[in-house]
């Protein structure tokens, strides 16, 4: 499976100095952000506010959108386990259980041989050397 990436060239907007009309010109940001017509006249950059959109709420089943949304995401790695977690969370609240987390513990424990270090009941801490249950 091969990683996908899409880039997006930023949009500028340029307004005429004396006219109601605009133009949108797509643009590399590296270019020079200026614009000027067939006669010469220089129109006048528009700056409009970011359109962020950082905590769009996600279905916390949806693999497709996780993948999709941590894909376009800016941040680290832990931003994204971060993320994760958070999502992990809403689905034991609605389940009382998370299915996506139990079946990572299922496959953890076929191909290591033994349960994962969190894959134990709540209320229980257990070493090679104690056990402690409430």
């Amino acid at each position: 499976m091969s990683a996908q990436y899409i880039f997006y060239m930023p949009e500028y907007i340029y307004k005429h100095p004396k006219k109601e009309e605009y133009i949108e010109l797509v643009q590399s940001i590296n270019d020079e952000h200026t614009f000027y017509d067939e006669d010469g006249l220089k129109w006048d950059r528009v700056y409009t506010p970011i359109n962020f959109n950082t905590h769009s709420k996600i279905d916390a089943f949806d693999k497709q959108a996780f993948t999709d949304k941590t894909g376009k995401m800016k941040g680290t790695y832990g931003d994204m386990l971060d993320y994760s977690k958070e999502l992990s969370i809403e689905r034991e609240e609605r389940l009382g259980y998370d299915p996506v987390k139990q079946d990572y513990f299922k496959k953890y424990e076929k191909e290591v041989g033994k349960k994962h270090v969190e894959d134990k009941p709540k209320g229980s801490s257990e070493n090679n050397f104690a056990s402690i249950v409430d």
